[in-house]
């Protein structure tokens, strides 16, 4: 019977960390859910369990013939690679794209092209198969990916956060299909910062903190255990506030009447399929906007409008913050007013860079910073990185060196060191811990109760969603488009 069983195992990470694993057994056909907070090594245990971060000391044996491990980091680098192959996202009429078709990655280990079809049914991705991978959201490349991973036939599937960036019906989906692998046997070890993405059909848990397996064993007192210390800390994060804007007696330059966006019949299309098309919107001063929809149904791409970051944004009839697009105004004249996080923010992010020279980025809406910052920046970007929780010998730390999730918090630290008019926050929970989320939602709540901040927010899941929100712009399937429907609170 294959098997995993490590004792008194201890694994580099840097020069000053180490994973310690004191005793660890996992056995064909288990299914196994290892949850901590962002930083605590629960990704480098997703590495030993897969062969990839050899021991220091003691020992590990594993007889599993194909084990996989699927994380954030490989779709990152995937997607990067995609778009190398032209260096451009803007081809001319001439130039052919490169970019494989969705089939093309899941087979591209595994040619298989019957297989390839009925796993794409499974996830619901059958349209997307003849689609350049890397125009597909987030989601629906997550999903890909997975297709990619079971075309392998693993005997040992490792999953690093699997269900961020899906929508509920999609994360049903996903836990279905795992329980049914499981079922026929797959060994199945789930890495989750959320206890709440927990599937019911796990039967035993580990707890990682500050590098450690702390706790592991049956599902049920393992959860009676960890569950009471997320209560005690949510109780410290409701008193907290957050550092103040590098010129408190500045204002941003709007006026309280004008709408912040208007857009009119908004349409944007990729090889003559629409993403947005007839789409009427406007957000006016002190509204707070949720924006819910499926998997590819446009919602990224319609704040790549609102960021001046998406090339259709011209042909549009898109006014923002008082100034219509196409009549003078300059990138930073949009950029200036708005603080944002997203995937695409977190791909892009590839420079080599120190921790807190990201978060100084913030006040230059720049990806790496090309001028000197002020004293009084670098006073505040230490701030944000104390209420972040990280050590001060973090700010000189690589920012690549970080976890995901630590990544994560210091570009929404990026976000906000500005006091932004307009925060635009596309799925930021996204591989957060518990106690990082309630951090996270804290900072919006403090930030606009004390300011002129308005918030966009894009989450899949609908509790994590701010109180302060006043309205909900939802995309609705309807045949092979959408319509728009708009709520007010």
């Amino acid at each position: 019977m294959s098997t995993i069983t490590i004792q008194h195992g201890s694994f580099k990470l840097s020069d000053t960390q180490t994973l310690n694993i004191p005793e660890l057994t996992i056995n064909k056909g288990d299914s196994w859910a290892f949850i901590g907070a962002n930083g605590s090594g629960k990704s480098s245990l997703a590495r030993v369990l897969s062969g990839e971060l050899l021991p220091l000391s003691g020992v590990v044996k594993s007889t599993f013939n194909a084990p996989f491990r699927l994380s954030f980091e490989q779709l990152q680098k995937i997607i990067s690679e995609e778009w190398q192959r032209n260096n451009t996202d803007l081809l001319s009429d001439d130039e052919d794209d490169t970019g494989y078709t969705a089939a093309e990655i899941i087979q591209f280990n595994h040619k298989d092209n019957e297989y390839c079809l009925e796993l794409a049914a499974k996830f619901g991705i059958s349209d997307l198969l003849s689609r350049r991978f890397k125009y597909l959201s987030s989601g629906e490349t997550r999903k890909v990916l997975l297709c990619q991973t079971l075309m392998g036939q693993p005997d040992l599937l490792i999953l690093d956060e699997p269900f961020d960036g899906l929508d509920i019906y999609s994360r049903n989906n996903l836990s279905e299909l795992l329980y049914s692998l499981s079922e026929k046997g797959l060994t199945l070890v789930l890495v989750l910062n959320r206890f709440d993405e927990l599937p019911e059909f796990i039967e035993n848990m580990g707890i990682v903190a500050d590098c450690s397996l702390s706790l592991c064993g049956k599902r049920e007192s393992v959860l009676a255990n960890t569950l009471i210390t997320q209560l005690q800390h949510s109780e410290k994060i409701k008193q907290l506030s957050i550092p103040e804007t590098e010129d408190p007696t500045s204002d941003n330059g709007l006026d309280n009447e004008t709408p912040r966006i208007i857009l009119k019949n908004g349409v944007v299309s990729y090889n003559d399929k629409p993403i947005l098309h007839g789409l009427n919107w406007q957000v006016n001063p002190n509204e707070h906007w949720q924006i819910i929809g499926e998997n590819g149904a446009g919602k990224s791409t319609l704040l790549s409008l609102i960021t001046g970051d998406h090339p259709q944004g011209y042909s549009n009839d898109l006014t923002l913050f008082g100034q219509r697009r196409g009549t003078g105004e300059t990138i930073w004249d949009i950029k200036r007013h708005i603080g944002y996080v997203s995937n695409s923010i977190h791909q892009e992010y590839r420079v080599s860079t120190n921790v807190i020279t990201v978060i100084i980025s913030g006040f230059h809406d720049s990806i790496g910073l090309y001028q000197t910052p002020s004293d009084r920046q670098i006073q505040l970007a230490h701030e944000w990185l104390r209420l972040l929780g990280f050590p001060a010998k973090t700010a000189q730390q690589p920012f690549h060196s970080l976890s995901w999730g630590q990544q994560r918090l210091a570009l929404i630290a990026r976000a906000l060191v500005k006091h932004p008019a307009m925060l635009i926050l596309d799925e930021p929970l996204q591989g957060l811990d518990g106690i990082n989320r309630l951090l996270v939602l804290r900072f919006i709540d403090v930030m606009l109760s004390q300011g002129t901040t308005q918030l966009l927010f894009v989450s899949h899941h609908q509790e994590d969603a701010p109180s302060c929100i006043t309205h909900r712009l939802i995309f609705v399937p309807e045949g092979n488009k959408y319509r728009y429907d708009i709520e007010t609170l």
